[in-house]
């Protein structure tokens, strides 16, 4: 069965840096894109990043590109994004998925098959 198990979030001040984690689980991750998609209260959803299988290859949503560093290690079957100078509307439920294939689409868009649970960041002083 495919899992995918988010963490890191939590409540954090302005100006701040944090690093999510998303565990994966029941397939070949090193196979896989995968993507990072956030949903702030109130709002739809709302595609962040995503990389390819080897982690040599990343994209961002424009609007955050700078400030948000997705990775991953094949070896521990874990992705990352790291957020720096979190703002307030940073505050989401962050969720990792799976995308189908080796690569995003052109322009770092996936297709994402499996979505994770997600976790909650909130960015309050």
């Amino acid at each position: 069965e495919v899992q995918l198990v988010e963490s890191g979030g939590g409540l954090v001040q302005p100006g701040g840096s944090l690093r999510l984690s998303c565990a994966a689980s029941g397939f070949h991750f090193s196979d896989y894109a995968m993507s990072w998609v956030r949903q702030a209260p109130g709002n739809g959803l709302e595609w962040v990043s995503s990389i390819n299988w080897q982690g040599n290859n990343p994209y961002y949503a424009e609007s955050l590109k700078g400030r948000f560093t997705i990775s991953r290690d094949n070896a521990k079957n874990t992705l990352y994004l790291q957020i720096n100078s979190l703002e307030f509307e940073d505050t989401a439920v962050y969720f990792c998925a799976k995308d189908r294939s080796l690569s995003p689409l052109v322009g770092g868009y996936p297709e994402l098959e499996v979505w994770g649970q997600g976790t909650l960041l909130t960015v309050s002083s």
